[in-house]
């Protein structure tokens, strides 16, 4: 083969030998829409690092575009430690997904106090055509086992039950947005509403919690939880398809995502196209659990590839 051979040249293809590759259908459990402003994290200067980040509908669309991303759950981008700055895109996010039917929306809510009044006023659009999840991270504050966010929690999962919502929530290794601390959400309220537990658990401690049996319990004791493997350290889709096929169930609960601009979507596809070596699984993995999950009544119109 030619070494500028490449994925769409064929046999015909003057001097190529590759058949053309057909290109997966996928849809992204979650990526971010806005631009953030620039910060000193760490305490070294102000930094801007999520260069790929889009601030406009048209940049995010034309993304799809190149990806031939099928579908997307798109939230606000956040990451300074400014609430208001994701709050502040929740309606940008909203008339996304009213633009264009690929897209799905998420809303920022806090469970904090503090954050009340601008959590009521994401609530109030969980009604709105095309918003599929609310968005919880615990890295601007709070923790799911203060009792002072467990009125806060309670109204979002109710509103998130009331509207049939996903409840999206960031996992990290350590402190308030571990594994752990997360679980006792999965445990209070993923009976009634869907849980998906991003990054599929938070690193290496994360993975082997949620993999090394948590996840599956969760799921054989009927429990709606999902999880997505943006960020997910190698050994750790590739050991999820492995128990997949060991236990004969779990095969409808993992997204990909691409997490963008925080990950990148070519790495993010690649990394787990590589683990997953069974086609009907990487089927699921890659589009039709999105479908199930995020594509249904309650976001009042079909799945795209569908109308």
């Amino acid at each position: 083969m030619r070494p500028d051979c490449h994925v769409g040249h064929t046999r015909e293809t003057p001097g190529c030998f590759t058949a053309t590759v057909p290109r997966p259908d996928v849809h992204d459990g979650h990526r971010h829409l806005g631009v953030l402003p620039a910060h000193p994290y760490y305490g070294g200067p102000a930094v801007l690092p999520t260069v790929g980040a889009r601030a406009t509908i048209a940049e995010l669309r034309a993304d799809l575009d190149s990806e031939g991303t099928s579908a997307a759950l798109v939230i606000p981008n956040y990451g300074v430690p400014d609430p208001s700055v994701p709050f502040g895109l929740n309606e940008l996010c909203v008339e996304a997904a009213q633009a264009d039917e690929r897209i799905l929306a998420g809303l920022w809510v806090s469970p904090l106090v503090r954050d009340t009044a601008a959590t009521e006023r994401a609530l109030a659009l969980a009604g709105e055509p095309g918003v599929a999840a609310l968005k919880l991270s615990f890295l601007l504050g709070g923790d799911a086992d203060d009792p002072a966010c467990q009125g806060r929690l309670d109204r979002i999962f109710a509103v998130a039950a009331a509207h049939d919502l996903v409840v999206h929530v960031h996992t990290s290794p350590g402190g308030p947005a571990d594994v752990d601390r997360m679980g006792r959400l999965v445990d209070e309220y993923a009976d009634r509403v869907a849980v998906h537990l991003v990054h599929l658990g938070g690193g290496v401690s994360g993975h082997i919690k949620l993999i090394g049996g948590r996840f599956f319990d969760w799921v054989a004791a009927g429990r709606r939880v999902y999880t997505d493997a943006s960020w997910a350290v190698g050994f750790a889709p590739r050991w999820y398809a492995a128990e997949v096929a060991r236990r004969g169930f779990g095969h409808d609960r993992l997204l990909f995502a691409s997490d963008e601009p925080w990950s990148d979507h070519p790495g993010e596809l690649a990394r787990l196209t590589a683990a997953i070596d069974d086609p009907e699984l990487a089927r699921r993995v890659l589009a039709e659990n999105f479908q199930d999950l995020y594509f249904r009544k309650r976001t009042g119109r079909p799945h795209p590839t569908t109308t």
